[in-house]
């Protein structure tokens, strides 16, 4: 073949290739979005312990998706959530993230859930520049700004614990403290700030034990912290061993006053109780998902019902619908093409959030939208009410 009769079939090759390509339609700008769609990906534990917190988020931010998507989507992309379940294990949760982002191709990870699940694949999401978006924990290594690719929504442990030994010293005038909390990365953040909250008060804990993840091997703990007598014992787990330690603590006549944080799953916890639950404090960092004189909470509670007739509101599917509205809002809030530097760089530069009564905060050096904590109790049918302050 000749030089002009092999440039002229190549010619012809290569315009049939750009036919091909045409027809199959435009090439994604940035990975996991679409034409039609963005896609999302989620880790979390779905079976096990902790399964009511990953179902938890995974339904709150699809009510959040399904509840755009009714409306067109956004700029006609469709939102689409992709979750694995990674049992509340490191090592799964890792394996979880890198077929999200090697394999599905996800635009950004959104509704993470667990500190030791989180500290394993943070840094793989931050290595690849792909948004990490609303993590289910308080741990203070996620709210690094620095690191560029992390969004937070709920206040931090610290700010728990400050909350719960707060009420436990100024407003019940309690002395002895005990804590059990769980073994590891979580637990151990946790009983940090536990003890940063009681040396800032120049007291020290009456009794501490510790269980494994994964597990309800709480009794050698129990047995533990009840030789001091401890006025209040604080919690830090998932809800399955924190009631196994609180029911079987009843059924010995041990019943000091219980306080959990947020992340042992509120509901879950009380219908795991049943009557044993009344009395027990647990902290919360999203508003009361019952309480729909706040906007936000009556449009969560419009969104979970489309999705799940048969749902109830709870705190961590309105924690799972508010990240769900970050991300919406913020790929609203976008201008030009959908890109993953552009989407964080648009939660920094638009700061402040109005999710309809709440205000989520965001700047440069600010990568945590809420700072409140709210103090609630289980009421003898399940129900949860505001602890009452006393009167100043």
């Amino acid at each position: 073949m000749g030089i002009y009769a092999f440039s002229r079939a190549w010619r012809a090759l290569a315009g049939a290739a750009l036919i091909v390509v045409a027809m199959q339609g435009p090439v994604s700008a940035e990975v996991g979005v679409y034409p039609d769609k963005i896609v999302f990906g989620q880790a979390a534990a779905l079976e096990g312990p902790a399964a009511a917190l990953g179902t938890g988020m995974q339904l709150g931010l699809r009510a959040a998706f399904e509840e755009a998507n009714r409306a067109g989507g956004v700029g006609g992309r469709k939102l689409e959530l992709i979750s694995y379940n990674d049992g509340y294990e490191p090592n799964a949760s890792m394996a979880a993230v890198r077929k999200l982002m090697q394999e599905d191709k996800v635009f950004a990870l959104i509704g993470p859930v667990g500190t030791p699940t989180s500290k394993a694949t943070q840094p793989l999401a931050t290595q690849a520049g792909v948004p990490f978006i609303g993590p289910f924990t308080g741990a203070g290594f996620l709210r690094n700004a620095k690191l560029g690719n992390i969004a937070n929504v709920r206040a931090t442990y610290a700010a728990e614990t400050e909350a719960w030994i707060k009420h436990l010293t100024e407003d019940l005038k309690f002395k002895r403290i005990g804590i059990l909390y769980q073994d590891d990365a979580f637990g151990r953040v946790g009983y940090k700030g536990v003890m940063a909250a009681l040396s800032k008060r120049n007291m020290s804990l009456a009794s501490e034990g510790t269980f494994q993840r994964n597990t309800t091997a709480v009794k050698t703990a129990l047995l533990e912290i009840r030789k001091a007598q401890p006025e209040a014992v604080v919690m830090v787990g998932p809800y399955k061993p924190m009631a196994t330690f609180i029911k079987v603590a009843r059924q010995i006549a041990f019943n000091p006053v219980f306080v959990n944080i947020s992340f042992v799953g509120s509901k879950a916890l009380a219908k795991e109780l049943g009557e044993a639950g009344e009395g027990v404090i647990v902290s919360q960092v999203v508003p009361f998902p019952w309480e729909t004189s706040i906007p936000l909470v009556e449009r969560y509670q419009k969104a979970l019902k489309a999705v799940d007739e048969k749902a109830e509101p709870g705190f961590v599917t309105l924690e799972g619908y508010m990240v769900g509205r970050l991300a919406i809002m913020t790929l609203e809030g976008m201008k030009g093409e959908v890109t993953r530097d552009a989407f964080l760089k648009t939660i920094w530069n638009t700061g402040s959030y109005d999710l309809g009564g709440v205000t989520l905060a965001f700047g440069a050096e600010d990568n945590q939208g809420m700072e409140q904590v709210f103090l609630t109790v289980i009421q003898k049918d399940g129900s949860f009410k505001p602890v009452a302050r006393p009167a100043s």
